[in-house]
């Protein structure tokens, strides 16, 4: 470790999408003495497996804390995507045609009769078509299909362009970089953060933020709540010209169509430990409901598979703010299958509770301290 990284306000342990958001905003906060660690390369792990889908509405049973969290986050994007831009030269891609949800059986017909009422009767904006209108709207769509919801402003982003743009963007503001680091253990005295232990040396500092996903809970010393990696697979194929134009969902999977002509399919959730493999199980689970949507898909060519490991809580919620037993260290781990769509709002909340020392009510149900913390010697 160099001479620059021996001390700093504050150490961001992990660079995938999260942590290099918080990073980001934390210089535009005013925070300039920022140094990240990152155990491999930046934004090479869940966040560049990830989909890129930002769709709150589609996944959500039940107006609550975390689609509260999720749609602020969503509705953020827009903005957050053309700042990028202007500040790292990077179009991230960000799509805004919308998402569709497909009833493909009579009791996803019943599903989508129940989100479209609870939906629809909150004021939100959500669409009921049907068979005929689905297919109209998207032609690849399988004819089976007895009906459909359309949520305008569930959109995506091309998640691997997001993680180009905000690498470029957190070098340019001047934070110290730590890839191929491993953060041994967190220093504490008296009750509070006193710097970090690495592979490359001692980093000294006053606030830690724990932002490294699957592996939060394997830093010494952290006090992490225990997250739990959860495998997800894809596949890439080929569909030039473009098969869709929304995301399109079904209960079972989904499709998600890229600017360049790839078509994304997903994806697998397996307790397979830190195993990071694709499997033929996996492959051909993800093939059967991506051909159920849209059967057309059984002629495409593969271009690419991939897994990669989603951080659980116990809950399925993220852990978010910091830790009552230890002063200056924070939390914002455990998105599970949502950090890309969580990215912009976990920034600017982590910040505001860092910088101004502001714990945002929208935190509340997200507090690492509804846990039992390890503790990890």
């Amino acid at each position: 470790m160099t001479d620059k990284y021996q001390s700093a306000d504050v150490v961001i342990i992990g660079g995938g999408v999260i942590g290099l958001t918080i990073a980001r905003a934390l210089a535009q906060g005013g925070v300039r003495d920022v140094c990240l660690v990152e155990r491999s390369s930046l934004g090479t792990e869940a966040s560049f497996a990830a989909g890129g889908i930002l769709a709150p509405q589609a996944e959500a049973n039940a107006r609550d804390d975390f689609f509260e969290l999720a749609c602020r986050s969503r509705d953020l994007y827009p903005d957050f995507a053309a700042a990028l831009r202007e500040e790292a030269g990077v179009d991230v891609e960000l799509d805004t045609t919308g998402t569709l949800y497909v009833a493909l059986k009579e009791d996803d017909l019943r599903e989508i009769e129940k989100r479209y009422e609870w939906q629809s009767k909150a004021g939100l904006v959500v669409e009921k078509l049907t068979s005929t209108q689905a297919r109209e709207l998207e032609p690849c769509i399988a004819e089976s299909v007895r009906g459909a919801l359309r949520f305008p402003r569930d959109i995506q982003v091309e998640n691997r362009r997001l993680l180009n743009a905000l690498v470029n963007g957190v070098n340019r503001m001047g934070a110290n970089i730590a890839a191929e680091t491993n953060v041994e253990s967190v220093s504490i005295k008296r009750g509070r953060i006193h710097g970090v232990v690495t592979s490359r040396g001692f980093v000294s500092c006053q606030t830690v933020i724990v932002a490294a996903g699957t592996w939060s809970s394997t830093i010494k010393h952290a006090r992490t709540p225990k997250i739990e990696p959860v495998r997800g697979q894809m596949i890439c194929f080929d569909a030039k010209p473009q098969l869709a134009r929304h995301v399109i969902y079904s209960p079972r999977g989904y499709l998600v169509p890229r600017h360049d002509g790839r078509l994304l399919a997903g994806s697998t959730s397996e307790n397979a430990g830190f195993a990071k493999q694709v499997t033929a199980g996996g492959i051909s689970h993800i093939l059967t409901n991506a051909c159920e949507i849209s059967p057309g898909i059984s002629t495409l060519p593969i271009l690419d598979t991939w897994s990669g490991l989603r951080p659980r809580a116990a809950d399925g919620l993220p852990v978010l703010g910091p830790c009552d037993e230890i002063d200056g260290l924070f939390y914002a781990t455990g998105h599970y299958r949502n950090g890309i769509l969580l990215a912009p709002v976990t920034g600017e909340l982590i910040t505001e509770a860092v910088v101004a020392g502001r714990i945002s009510p929208l935190l509340a149900a997200f507090s690492p301290n509804r846990f039992d913390l390890v503790h990890v010697s």
